[in-house]
Parts: structure tokens; sequence; C-alpha cells
């Protein structure tokens, strides 16, 4: 597991000299449009929210002694949580909607690292590139929202909700990367074959994941490079992947 997660960090490193030498930044351009316009929408939007939340959650100090402090907490973890649930539907909105700009892109690069033109893919259309990509990300959203709310409540409780802070970052690195993968595994798998690919591969997911939601803190740029970057890094380690599956199939055969 720490292997894979390593190696799906260090697939960044040649990521930007990759998509130079393949002349794919073009390829970039509605899905970073995407990203900017989605990312301003969700963030401006949840930023006016914060203050609600946190109002909300400091109802639940009833006593006098300490109620200063807790609303400060109650503010503060109010706009953590905004920060979460926003981060969660933006990386799974741009992904989806992505999806079928990012597909060709996966292909080009594995064609680049393979050398083969004609593999036996799945052949799909534009729409249904981002059917599947709706339908993968919105399977995503749910499962992460299903287990981000009791992490989320786990702040409550002092020292444990340090823990539940890592198990939030490697669950949001998780499904970022899974969403990434996917753009390879498209052309492979169908969509529950996929499914069963990233959950015997959650190393390389998470390594992916965590460079993207890095990438997030970063203000501006990091919108602009992240799909980009991400998406390359993924797939040049998810061929891999794949190559490494089918040798393994064929010995078993």
């Amino acid at each position: 597991m720490i292997k894979n997660i390593l190696q799906g960090i260090k697939a960044y490193l040649g990521a930007f000299s990759l998509i130079s030498k393949l002349k794919l930044w073009r390829y970039f351009v509605i899905p970073i449009l995407i990203s900017l316009i989605t990312a301003i929408i969700i963030f401006s939007t949840a930023y006016g929210c914060s203050n609600y939340i946190g109002d909300y959650i400091s109802k639940i100090w009833i006593w006098d002694f300490g109620k200063e402090t807790f609303i400060s907490f109650s503010h503060l973890l109010g706009l953590l949580i905004i920060i979460i649930i926003g981060m969660i539907l933006y990386k799974h909105i741009i992904m989806a909607l992505s999806a079928p700009f990012m597909s060709p892109v996966s292909e080009k690069i594995e064609h680049h690292l393979t050398g083969i033109k004609n593999h036996e893919h799945r052949n799909t259309s534009f729409a249904q590139q981002l059917w599947r990509g709706i339908k993968i990300n919105g399977r995503n959203l749910g499962m992460e929202l299903l287990i981000t709310l009791p992490l989320l409540l786990l702040k409550f409780i002092p020292l444990v909700n340090i823990l539940s802070t890592i198990l939030l970052f490697l669950l949001q690195a998780y499904y970022a990367g899974f969403g990434n993968i996917d753009y390879t595994l498209e052309r492979h798998f169908n969509y529950k074959n996929s499914i069963k690919f990233v959950k015997s591969n959650k190393g390389l997911a998470i390594g992916n994941g965590i460079v993207f939601i890095l990438f997030l803190l970063i203000p501006v740029v990091g919108v602009i490079f992240v799909l980009p970057l991400s998406v390359t890094a993924a797939t040049t380690r998810t061929v891999e992947a794949l190559k490494l599956t089918k040798q393994h199939e064929r010995q078993i055969l």
C-alpha cells in the first residue's frame, strides 16, 4: 500500500514535461475553464454559509461558562465543514464534466507509453464518456459523503479529532485519485470492473489524490493545473498497473 502511494505521488514529477512533449495543453482549455468556474461558484457560496453553520453548532452549548470560546470554535468548525464539503463537491463535479475531454488525453498518453495503436478498448462516444463520468463520480460522491459525515462528528472529541482529520484527508485523496484513474479504465473495463480495479489499487489512487488535494490549497494556480497534472500522473501509473494485472492473469491461465 505505502509503496503504491509513493508511486502515485512520484508520477507527478514527470507529468508537466510529458504534457509539453505530447503537446496536450490545448486539450485542457475547457477542463480548466470548468475547474475555475466551478471553484468560484462553490467556494464563494460555501464561504457565505460558514457563519450560519457556525451559529447553528454554537447552540449546542447551553451553559454560560466558556460560551464565547465555544462560539469561536463553532465558527471555525463550521468553516472547516464547509471547506471539506466544498472540496468534495468541487472535485466530483469537475471530474464528471471533464470526462469527455480527459479520456482522449489519457488515451494519447497510453499510446505514447505502450506504442500500441489498436488496443482492444471499449469504443465510447462523447455522450457515453460524459455519462460514465457522471455515473462514477455520482457514486463516489455519495460514498464519500456517507463516510465523511460521521468523521466530521469526531471533530467534537479531543485528540480523536486529529485522527479524523487524517482520515478525512486520505478519504478525499482516495476518491480524487479514483476519478483520475477512471479516465484510463473507461477504455478497458465496464463500470463494475473499474470499481474492482481501483479497490485493488487503493495505494495508487491515494497517492495521486494526495497531490490533487494539496494542489487545491494553492490559490488560483492549483485550480488551473490540478486536472492536467493529476490526470497525466494517474494515466502513467494506471497503464503500468494494467500491464501488471494482465501479466498476472496470463500466468494464472
